[in-house]
C-alpha cells in the first residue's frame, strides 16, 4: 500500500479548520448594542441598568485598562429558525489563546439574573433549545476590559499592573454580538474529526489503529461535501461511528476527570477581579451542569465560595443546588489555595479550619482531602496537618514544573517530619487545566510512573482564571473518550471516589518522606518583602491578640471576647497567604494593596491587645510576654529607656524586677557583654564574634557581609531565582559612617551607613543586650536596585552535616553538600524564624523577624577547617509583573546567636517575632497556661470557636525528639480533652488540680479543649 499520510493528515487538518469548524453556526443575525463604560471601579447592576446608554457599533475600540464597559444587547429570533438549536455568540475582541487574563463579561437578564459568562473560549449564551421563533433577547453584559499582562512573554516590565499607571487608551475591539443558530450535527462533526485525529497523531505510525483512523477520516471526507456541509455533516458522522465505537483495550490507562477551574484569588488582577471572575465562571459551571448530568465540578477555596454568596446571591442559590445535586464538589478545605512554604503553622492549620468549617456549615458537606495543585513547594508539616483536620489524601500538581530532577511518583504515601502519613496524588496529565487533547491523553498514560501497579489517574479539567471553567466541548470529548481504543479511558468522578478507588488499588504505594521541594520558584521566598513582612508580624500579632483576649475574658469582668473580630481579620491574613500574593508573584496593584490590608490589620490587633490588656486593671509599668518560653531580657520603655525584666512565657511580670549579671561594654568598634565579644572591622562588617562561653572563635571570615548580585532569572523573574545568579557579585564594604550609639549600660550598639548601586543605602544598628548572647542587625535598606538580589552572609567555623530550618511545627534538616543533583538543586532554601547549623558540641542559629530565603553552604580551608555559610535573601529587584518590585524603604532585623543549640534557636526565634509589650496593668494574673518538659511548646491560646468557654490551646514537640511535660492552667480546670483542629473532641485528656499530662513524639502536634470549672456550665 502507498504510504498516503501526509496527504491525508494534511486534508484532515484543513477541512476541518476551514470548512467544518466555519459552518458549526448555520446563521446569524446581528443584535442591537448599546454602551455604558462605568466610571473607577465596577458598579453593582442596579446602577448599571439604570445609565444612560448609546449606541455601540461592531469592530469599535471599547475597555481601558481594568476599565468596565456595560452593553445592552436586544435582538429577536427569527421566526424561521424556530425549531433549531439558538445562541447568542459574542467577541469581545479577545486576543491570544489563553483563556484568562484578558477580557471578559457576565451576561444578566434585565432584572439583574446572571445567565453565563462569555470568555474567549467559550463565547456562547443559550437562548432557546429548540427555539420557537420570535423569542426576544434582552440582555445587560457586564465586561471587564482587563489587561494582558503576559503579553510579550514576560519578556519587559509593564505599567499596565496597576490602575494607577495603566492609563485609559482602550485595548479591545469588540468583534461580535449575534443571534446564532448552532448545527448541532456539524458541531457533533467538529468534535468527531478533531478527537479522532488528535488520537491518531499521538498513535506511533507502525500501529495499526492509526491508519485505521486515518482511512476512516480520509473516507469521511469523502463523504463530506464542501458546498454543503449541514447537508451531508451526517453522512460524514456514519463513517466515523465504527472507529468511534472500537472499545479501548482492557489494560488501557483510566483518567478519573473532573471539572475544575482554577481562579488564582489574586494574580495578574486584583482581589476586586477575582470577586468577579468567580461569578463569571460559577455561571459557567452550573448552566452547564443543567445539560450534563455525568459532570462533576471540584472547587477549592472558601474564600471564593463567600465572595460569590455575598456578592451574587443568585448565583450563590444555584451552587447550593449543584452541590445538594451531586454535579458540584467542594474540595480541598482550605480558606485559600494558600502557599505551601511560608505561612507559619497556626496559620496554615487555620487555613484548614476556616475552609473546612465554611463547607460544613454553607454545605453540610466535611471535605476529606487537601487539594493544592499550584502552589510552589509544600512544607513537611502538612500530612499531619492534613490528617488533624481531617482528611485522607492531598493532591498536587506543581511538582511537574521541576527544572532539575523529575518527581518518582505519580500515587503514593507522603510521610511528613512527625510520622505522619496522607495519600497523594501528583496527576501525571501534568496540568490542573486539561482539555482532553490527544497530546493530554497520550502524556498522561507516557509520564505515569506507577504503571504495573496503579491503573489510574486524575485529570482536572476547565479553563481556570477566568476562562470559564470547564467547556461542553470537553464533556462532549470524555463522551467519546470514555472507551475508546487507542486511547486512555475516560471516567468523570468526585475526587474522593478516585481517591479511594486508588488507595484500594495501590495500599503499597511507594513512600516520600519530607518537603516536597518545587525546583523552581525559589524566589518567591524573597520576592515583595513588606508582603511576607505584613504576613509574619499579622500572624505574630494574632498570638498576640488571642491570648491576651483569653486572658481578660477569664480575668476581667464584664470582657467580651472579639469573636467575630478575630474571626474576621484571621481570614483577611489567610486570603493574603495565596499562592501569588504571599510568594511576591503578583501584579503591583495585589501587593499595594495587600500592604494597606496589613496596615489595617495591624491597628485592628493592637486596639483588640490594648483592649484586652487594660481590661486587667491599671497599677504600673509591666513587660507583658506573649512568647511561649520564660524571658529575662532588655526591653525598651515608653521614655525611650530601657529595663532589664524576667517574665513567664504567657504572662507578665514588673519592670525592673531582675538585673543582668553584666552591663554591655562598648570601646571604639567592640561590644563585650561578658557571653560574646564582637568586633567590627574598618569596612563594618564583623571580623570576631568571640564566643566567651565556649572560649571559641565563631566567624571563619567576615561576617554580616553583604553581597550584591546580579540576579536575572531565564523566566519568570518574580518567581525564580537561577544558580548563575552565584557568579556576578559585588560585596559591600565602602560605609559612609560606622558610630557607637550612646550606650546604656544595658544595650550597646554600634551603626554601620553604606552607600551603593543605584543610590540605594543600607543603615543596620548592630546591638548586644545585657544578659543575652545573640547580637541583633536592625536593618534599614532603601532599596533603589533593579534585577539584583542582596545577601547577608555568616561563614561560621563549623562543619555543619546539614543545616536545620524552622517550618511549621517543627523544622527541617538539609544536606549541606551536594552529592547528587537533588542535593544541588536547593541551592535556595525557605525556612521560618531561624536556621541552625551545628557539629557535636557546639551550634550556631541565625534568626530573623521577617525573612524566608535563605542558601547554606560548606567549604574546606586550606588549614583543613571546614567554613558552613549560611546566607539570608534580604531583599530582590525583579520588574515583572511589577516593575517597582521592593523598591523604597524596609526595615527588619536579623540576629546571630552563637552557642545555640536547637531549643535555643526556637527560644530565640519566638523572642524576636514576638517582643515584649509593655503596659500600665495591675498585678496580672497567673497565665492562662504554662508548659513544662523539655521540647513542648505552646503555639496557640484562644477560647473555642463554639462560644462554649472553653479555653484551647494548640502545643508541639519542638526539637524533634519526645517529650514529657505538664500543661498548667490559670483557672480552675474541670475537663480536658484532646481535639481535632477543628476542636471536635477526639480523646478525654487526664487532668489533676489544673494540670494536664503531656506526652509528645517528635514534631508531634497536639490540640486541647480545657473546659474551665467556673464557665458557667
Amino acid at each position: 500500500m502507498h504510504d498516503e499520510r501526509r496527504r491525508i493528515e494534511e486534508r484532515v487538518q484543513r477541512v476541518h479548520n476551514q470548512r467544518i469548524k466555519p459552518a458549526v453556526y448555520a446563521a446569524a443575525v446581528p443584535l442591537t448594542v448599546e454602551a455604558w463604560q462605568a466610571p473607577g471601579e465596577p458598579v453593582p447592576f442596579t446602577e448599571a441598568a439604570a445609565a444612560a446608554y448609546e449606541p455601540f457599533a461592531m469592530d469599535t475600540p471599547w475597555g481601558p485598562p481594568w476599565g468596565t464597559t456595560w452593553f445592552r444587547m436586544r435582538g429577536r429570533v427569527p421566526a424561521e429558525w424556530a425549531g433549531r438549536r439558538v445562541e447568542t455568540v459574542i467577541d469581545l475582541g479577545f486576543v491570544g489563546d489563553w483563556p484568562g487574563n484578558q477580557a471578559e463579561a457576565l451576561v444578566h437578564l434585565p432584572d439583574g439574573t446572571p445567565l453565563k459568562a462569555v470568555n474567549p473560549q467559550n463565547q456562547y449564551v443559550p437562548v432557546a433549545r429548540p427555539a420557537q421563533g420570535g423569542e426576544e433577547i434582552h440582555y445587560l453584559v457586564e465586561a471587564a476590559s482587563n489587561p494582558d499582562i503576559l503579553a510579550g512573554d514576560f519578556a519587559a516590565p509593564t505599567p499596565l499592573g496597576d490602575v494607577l499607571t495603566a492609563g485609559d487608551k482602550p485595548l479591545y475591539t469588540f468583534r461580535r454580538a449575534d443571534l446564532a443558530v448552532l448545527d448541532e450535527e456539524v458541531w457533533h462533526l467538529s468534535l468527531d474529526v478533531q478527537v479522532l485525529r488528535e488520537l491518531m497523531l499521538e498513535l506511533g505510525e507502525h500501529e495499526p489503529r492509526r491508519h485505521e483512523i486515518m482511512h476512516a477520516l480520509d473516507a469521511a471526507l469523502d463523504a463530506l461535501d464542501l458546498d454543503d456541509v449541514p447537508g451531508t455533516a451526517a453522512a460524514a458522522r456514519a463513517v466515523l461511528g465504527p472507529v468511534l465505537a472500537r472499545p479501548a483495550h482492557a489494560s488501557a490507562h483510566t483518567l478519573s476527570a473532573v471539572g475544575h477551574a482554577h481562579i488564582d484569588s489574586a494574580w495578574l488582577w486584583p482581589i476586586r477581579e477575582t470577586k468577579r471572575k468567580t461569578s463569571r465562571t460559577f455561571s459557567n459551571v452550573t448552566a452547564l451542569a443543567e445539560e450534563y448530568e455525568e459532570f462533576v465540578f471540584a472547587c477549592s477555596q472558601a474564600q471564593q465560595y463567600e465572595w460569590v454568596r455575598d456578592n451574587y446571591p443568585k448565583v450563590w442559590e444555584r451552587i447550593k443546588k449543584a452541590v445538594a445535586d451531586g454535579s458540584w464538589a467542594p474540595v480541598g478545605g482550605m480558606w485559600v489555595e494558600a502557599d505551601g512554604n511560608l505561612p507559619g503553622g497556626e496559620a496554615m492549620a487555620r487555613q484548614l479550619i476556616h475552609g473546612k468549617r465554611f463547607f460544613m456549615e454553607q454545605f453540610g458537606i466535611e471535605t476529606t482531602g487537601v487539594w493544592l495543585p499550584d502552589s510552589f513547594g509544600y512544607t513537611a508539616a502538612y500530612p499531619q496537618l492534613a490528617k488533624l483536620a481531617g482528611n485522607d489524601w492531598f493532591l498536587t500538581q506543581k511538582i511537574s514544573w521541576n527544572q532539575t530532577n523529575k518527581f518518582p511518583h505519580h500515587t503514593f504515601w507522603w510521610e511528613g517530619i512527625d510520622g505522619t502519613r496522607v495519600f497523594t496524588h501528583f496527576p501525571p496529565v501534568d496540568t490542573y487545566n486539561a482539555e482532553f487533547s490527544g497530546q493530554e491523553m497520550a502524556h498522561a498514560v507516557r509520564n505515569y510512573q506507577d504503571k504495573g501497579r496503579g491503573t489510574t489517574s486524575l485529570a482536572p479539567f476547565g479553563h481556570g482564571d477566568g476562562g470559564g471553567g470547564p467547556t461542553r466541548e470537553m464533556l462532549e470529548r470524555a463522551r467519546r473518550l470514555a472507551d475508546l481504543e487507542g486511547s486512555a479511558k475516560v471516567r468523570i468522578e468526585h475526587p474522593d471516589a478516585f481517591f479511594a478507588a486508588a488507595r484500594e488499588e495501590y495500599p503499597d504505594a511507594p513512600v516520600w518522606a519530607g518537603e516536597l521541594y518545587l525546583e523552581l520558584h525559589r524566589a518567591t521566598y524573597t520576592t515583595q518583602a513588606r508582603t511576607k513582612q505584613g504576613n509574619r508580624r499579622s500572624e505574630h500579632r494574632l498570638r498576640e491578640a488571642e491570648l491576651w483576649a483569653t486572658t481578660a475574658a477569664l480575668h476581667a469582668p464584664g470582657y467580651s471576647y472579639p469573636y467575630e473580630h478575630l474571626d474576621r481579620l484571621w481570614k483577611t491574613v489567610l486570603l493574603h497567604q495565596f499562592h501569588d500574593i504571599l510568594p511576591g508573584s503578583s501584579i503591583a496593584w495585589v501587593h499595594r494593596e495587600a500592604e494597606a490590608e496589613y496596615a489595617r490589620v495591624a491597628r485592628e490587633l493592637e486596639v483588640i491587645t490594648a483592649e484586652a490588656v487594660a481590661a486587667l486593671g491599671a497599677g504600673g509599668a509591666r513587660a507583658f510576654n506573649t512568647g511561649p518560653f520564660d524571658r529575662a531580657e532588655v526591653v525598651r520603655t515608653d521614655g525611650g529607656g530601657a529595663a532589664y525584666v524576667a517574665v513567664p512565657g504567657s504572662g507578665s511580670a514588673p519592670l525592673g524586677n531582675a538585673r543582668p549579671e553584666r552591663t554591655v561594654e562598648v570601646s571604639d568598634r567592640v561590644l563585650d557583654n561578658g557571653l560574646v565579644r564582637v568586633e567590627l572591622a574598618d569596612d563594618g562588617t564583623l571580623a570576631s564574634v568571640r564566643d566567651l562561653r565556649a572560649g571559641r572563635e565563631v566567624l571563619a571570615g567576615p561576617g554580616n557581609l553583604l553581597r550584591l548580585h546580579s540576579d536575572l532569572p531565564n523566566y519568570w523573574d518574580a518567581w525564580d531565582i537561577d544558580k548563575h545568579y552565584q557568579n556576578r557579585y559585588t560585596d559591600l564594604l565602602d560605609t559612609e559612617s560606622v558610630t557607637v550609639v550612646e550606650p546604656d549600660g544595658l544595650v550597646g550598639s554600634i551603626r554601620v551607613t553604606r552607600a551603593f548601586g543605584n543610590g540605594s543605602t543600607v543603615t543596620q544598628t548592630i546591638s548586644l543586650r545585657s544578659g543575652s548572647p545573640r547580637i541583633d542587625f536592625e536593618t534599614e535598606i532603601d532599596w533603589h536596585e533593579a534585577e539584583k538580589i542582596l545577601k547577608a552572609g555568616f561563614p561560621v567555623d563549623i562543619r555543619a552535616p546539614h543545616s536545620s530550618a524552622e517550618i511549621q511545627f517543627g523544622h527541617v534538616q538539609r544536606p549541606t553538600h551536594t552529592n547528587t543533583s537533588w542535593e544541588a538543586a536547593r541551592f535556595e532554601v525557605s525556612g521560618h524564624r531561624w536556621v541552625h547549623i551545628g557539629e557535636p558540641g557546639y551550634g550556631v542559629a541565625v534568626l530573623n523577624d521577617s525573612t524566608y530565603g535563605h542558601d547554606v553552604s560548606r567549604t574546606v580551608r586550606e588549614d583543613g577547617g571546614t567554613t558552613t555559610t549560611v546566607r539570608l535573601s534580604l531583599v530582590r529587584a525583579p520588574r515583572v509583573p511589577d516593575p517597582e518590585a521592593d523598591q523604597g524603604r524596609h526595615r527588619f532585623t536579623y540576629s546571630l546567636l552563637p552557642g545555640a543549640t536547637i531549643e535555643d534557636a526556637v527560644r530565640e526565634g519566638y523572642a524576636l517575632n514576638l517582643p515584649l509589650r509593655v503596659a500600665d496593668a495591675a498585678g496580672a494574673p497567673e497565665p492562662v497556661v504554662s508548659a513544662t518538659g523539655e521540647g513542648v511548646t505552646v503555639e496557640a491560646v484562644k477560647l473555642a470557636d463554639d462560644r462554649s468557654g472553653d479555653v484551647v490551646v494548640r502545643l508541639y514537640e519542638c526539637r524533634g525528639g519526645r517529650a514529657e511535660g505538664v500543661l498548667r492552667t490559670g483557672f480552675p480546670l474541670a475537663g480536658a480533652h484532646v481535639t481535632d483542629l477543628l476542636e471536635r473532641p477526639l480523646a478525654d485528656a487526664p487532668y489533676d488540680d489544673g494540670a494536664v499530662p503531656v506526652t509528645l513524639r517528635p514534631f508531634q502536634i497536639l490540640t486541647l479543649r480545657l473546659r474551665r470549672a467556673d464557665a458557667g456550665r
